[in-house]
């Protein structure tokens, strides 16, 4: 019992040190202009989009809201087979630029970026800004304003992890992903940031072009934590924050298929570019909370005292709850029943290892996906 106490309390705290002090773009103060670029140049979104039509009309009314008059918006209609060019096309001030087919060696959301920053380079200055948003973004007014100051006072990337909306119950699913994920990248830490959020990410076209862009990162499959690294091998900064009250999405809302896909997808190799000592921790707190939840098993069936498993449990629930509240819309009931939760992301994380490191491909959005097999 001694044994578990003592794994129990190092990984409870160890799970505050991974999560650290997250930094909000709510936080920020907004740039004068709402969207004005670092220097005064131009900002334009570039939105990669296959099969979004679920999600695409949510972003694309909050930018007619909130750009400003010169903001340009690009959508990259990346081969869709629904409604996701129609939508676009709907609103007058966005560009429709169809992706051309998919070259090889190239992944689909990278040509996709690719395609929509190429049409912006072609005519934009140094000091002009790209601002790379998923189709499920939402934005809150000022929020473009936030990530533009952010951007004029750090320079390099500076990427956002939307705030985790969630409608329907199999949705709770994501909550330790969320969480681990943002452990991963050391985003609440003191030291230099890991990787990079793709769903938004923002930076300056001279600095975009110093990296060697998407196309640096083409066959990556994890192309945020990919292009953060090469912005950082440049000497440039990468800056993480989380959307708060600023900018959200929902993930997955095509149901559990997509989730698991999705998760599968990320993970392996996202676990791959955390630094030894964070994953080490962030396994050490994995380890704690199955311990707690053990405890707890233990003491209803009588083998140790049942209030030192129920402590260890709620400890633990009410450290969840905490955390989950800062990256989504994850209620008390879902940290309440976490060991579901880990019994859920093992398998999704088996699933993911399997196919990055045996089958060498994942599949997404139709798309079956090269990766792991690099020689």
């Amino acid at each position: 019992m001694t044994t578990t106490l003592v794994v129990c309390a190092v990984a409870w705290v160890l799970g505050w040190w991974a999560l650290g002090r997250l930094r909000r773009l709510s936080d920020v103060a907004p740039a004068e202009v709402d969207g004005a670029a670092p220097s005064g140049g131009r900002v334009t979104v570039v939105i990669p989009a296959r099969n979004e039509e679920l999600s695409l009309r949510g972003i694309l009314g909050d930018l007619d809201r909130e750009r400003p008059a010169d903001c340009r918006v690009v959508v990259v209609d990346d081969h869709s087979t629904d409604a996701t060019a129609a939508i676009a096309e709907s609103f007058p001030f966005v560009e429709v630029i169809p992706a051309p087919d998919l070259p090889d060696g190239w992944t689909g959301k990278c040509w996709a970026c690719h395609t929509g920053a190429s049409a912006v380079e072609a005519t934009a200055a140094d000091d002009d800004v790209i601002v790379f948003l998923d189709a499920d973004v939402r934005l809150e007014p000022g929020a473009l304003g936030r990530l533009s100051s952010e951007l004029r006072r750090r320079g390099g990337l500076v990427s956002v992890q939307p705030f985790h909306s969630t409608d329907r119950p199999y949705e709770q699913l994501s909550a330790l992903f969320n969480v681990i994920g943002v452990m991963g990248t050391g985003a609440g830490g003191r030291g230099p940031v890991t990787g990079a959020f793709g769903p938004v990410l923002a930076t300056s076209v001279g600095d975009y072009r110093t990296v060697g862009g998407h196309a640096s990162v083409c066959d990556e499959v994890v192309e945020d934590l990919a292009l953060a690294a090469r912005y950082q091998q440049a000497g440039l900064g990468v800056d993480v924050l989380t959307g708060a009250a600023a900018i959200r999405f929902r993930m997955y809302p095509a149901g559990v298929r997509q989730l698991v896909e999705g998760w599968t997808k990320n993970f392996a190799s996202g676990a791959g570019a955390t630094r030894p000592g964070r994953l080490l921790a962030v396994i050490a707190w994995i380890v704690g909370m199955s311990s707690a939840a053990t405890a707890l098993l233990d003491g209803v069936r009588g083998n140790v005292p049942l209030a030192i498993g129920v402590t260890l449990y709620a400890l633990f629930v009410a450290q969840l709850a905490v955390m989950f509240r800062k990256v989504g819309s994850f209620g008390l009931l879902t940290a309440a029943l976490y060991p579901l939760l880990v019994v859920f992301f093992f398998g999704v994380f088996a699933r993911s290892t399997w196919r990055t490191h045996v089958r060498h491909s994942v599949e997404w959005r139709g798309r079956k996906i090269a990766v792991g097999a690099r020689g």
